[in-house]
């Protein structure tokens, strides 16, 4: 299992505060972007050597838990 608290930072003074990996300027969000675009894990370490295959995992983890908290309030039809 990943540990989240590991891999993923959020500190106000790195990226406005965005969730990054940890020791890095790689937001969670380009993360998951490049795999919905098509990108390969493989592909994401190499253009971003700095990234190990945990940081991947733990990005679409700390997404999960970001939607999993998501409150939805439906619309009230008029």
């Amino acid at each position: 299992m990943v540990n989240l608290y590991e891999h993923i930072e959020l500190n106000p003074k790195i990226l406005l505060g965005k969730p990054i990996i940890r020791g890095t300027r790689v937001p969670v969000e380009l993360i998951v972007k490049l795999v919905a675009q098509g990108w390969k894990n493989e592909e994401i370490l190499k253009e971003y050597p700095t990234l190990k295959e945990g940081d991947i995992r733990a990005a679409f983890l700390y997404a999960e838990k970001v939607l999993e908290e998501e409150e939805i309030f439906p619309l009230m039809n008029k």
